[in-house]
C-alpha cells in the first residue's frame, strides 16, 4: 500500500483567497490561469494535451537538451546535499529525471514539488517516488504569495544545496512580474533549471506563426472550454477564437467570443455576457533566446550555460545570481 503524500496548502490557495480571484477573472474578462488546472477532469486533459504536443514528449532532440542540462546541474551538486524545488511541477516528470541523475552524485536528496493544483502536486510526487520520498508538497499560487521564501527556507536545512526548476511556466505570466518573484526565491549559491517555449527562426512574429497550431487545437480547446463549462456556461454559447497579440513580446492568446446572450451567478455576484463579448481564457508568450537573457538580468538572473533545440523551438536555462 502506497504512503499517503502530504500536501501544504499555502493561504493564496485558500477557498476565500481562490473565490476571489475567480470573481475578478470573471469581472476583468481575462481568466487567471490556474483555473485552467483547479479540477481532476481539467488534470487529466491537460496531461493529455501534453503528451500530445509538448516537445519534451514528441521531439526527441528537446530530451536531449533537458538531459544535458540536467546533467550540468548535477555535476555541480556532486557530494553535496540537494534540496530539489520543482516551482510549477506540473506532471513532475522533468523533475523525475532530474532527481534520477542527482540520486548516485548527492550526498542527501529531498525533493518539494509545488503548484497552483492539488491534483499536479500529487502527480509530480507520484512520479518522483522511485527516487525519493517527496518531503510534503507545497500548493500555492507563486504570482500572489509574499511568503514563499520563508516557507521554502523552513523545508531546507541551512547545508542543503537548493536546484530550482522553472519550466515551461513564463509564457503564461507577464514576464517582469513572475521573474521578480522567481529571483525573490532564488538565492547566492542556488542553481536555477529554466526552459522557455521559444519562437524559431529569425523572423520572430513568423515563428510564432510557426508553432500556432501547438496550441490552437482540438485538444487544447476541450481544455480550455472545461472551465467555462462547469462554471455554467455551454461550448455553443459562443466560439473560440485565437489570435497573436503583443509588441515587444508576443502571445498567442484564445478569447471566446460570445453569440448568445448567457448569465450567470457566482458566489452571489451575477454576471452578464452579450453576443459579441469576449473572455480571455489563457496566452502563452513565444520569446527568442536572447529575450530570456535580457528578462532575466533585469531581475538580477544571469545565464551560464543554455540548450536549445534543433528546431529553435525550446531552451533550457541554467541560470545563477549575478
Amino acid at each position: 500500500m502506497l504512503e499517503p503524500i502530504e500536501l501544504i496548502v499555502h493561504p493564496s490557495q485558500f477557498p476565500a483567497a481562490v473565490q476571489e480571484e475567480l470573481l475578478r477573472s470573471l469581472r476583468t474578462r481575462a481568466i487567471n490561469h490556474k483555473f485552467h488546472y483547479d479540477s481532476y477532469k481539467q488534470t487529466q486533459k491537460w496531461l493529455a494535451l501534453h503528451n500530445a504536443f509538448s516537445p519534451a514528449r514528441n521531439d526527441p532532440d528537446c530530451a536531449r537538451i533537458y538531459d544535458e542540462a540536467f546533467r550540468a546541474a548535477a555535476s555541480e551538486c556532486s557530494g553535496k546535499a540537494v534540496h530539489l524545488i520543482g516551482l510549477g511541477c506540473g506532471g513532475g516528470q522533468k523533475e523525475a529525471r532530474l532527481l534520477e541523475l542527482l540520486s548516485p552524485r548527492a550526498s542527501e536528496l529531498t525533493f518539494t514539488p509545488m503548484d497552483v493544483s492539488a491534483a499536479m502536486v500529487l502527480v509530480a510526487a507520484s512520479a518522483a517516488r522511485p527516487v525519493v520520498k517527496a518531503s510534503p508538497g507545497i500548493v500555492a499560487d507563486l504570482s500572489v504569495a509574499t511568503d514563499l521564501g520563508e516557507l521554502l527556507d523552513s523545508q531546507s536545512r541551512h547545508r542543503l544545496g537548493r536546484v530550482f526548476t522553472f519550466f515551461g511556466m513564463i509564457p503564461n505570466f507577464e514576464p517582469d512580474m513572475i521573474l521578480a518573484k522567481l529571483a525573490e526565491l532564488v538565492r547566492a549559491g542556488d542553481t536555477l533549471l529554466f526552459s522557455a517555449n521559444l519562437a524559431p527562426g529569425a523572423d520572430y512574429r513568423r515563428g510564432v506563426e510557426r508553432v500556432r497550431p501547438l496550441y490552437e487545437n482540438e485538444l487544447t480547446n476541450d481544455w480550455l472550454l472545461t472551465f467555462l463549462v462547469e462554471l455554467g456556461i455551454e461550448a455553443s454559447d459562443g466560439e473560440l477564437k485565437w489570435t497573436i497579440e503583443g509588441e515587444r513580446f508576443l502571445r498567442l492568446a484564445p478569447y471566446f467570443e460570445f453569440k448568445q446572450e448567457r448569465s450567470l451567478a457566482i458566489y452571489g455576484e451575477k454576471f452578464s455576457f452579450k453576443p459579441g463579448d469576449e473572455v480571455r481564457l489563457f496566452f502563452s508568450y513565444r520569446y527568442q533566446p536572447a529575450m530570456i537573457s535580457e528578462l532575466l538580468s533585469r531581475c538580477g538572473l544571469a545565464v551560464r550555460q543554455q540548450w536549445i533545440t534543433k528546431s529553435e523551438e525550446e531552451g533550457v536555462f541554467l541560470c545563477r545570481r549575478a
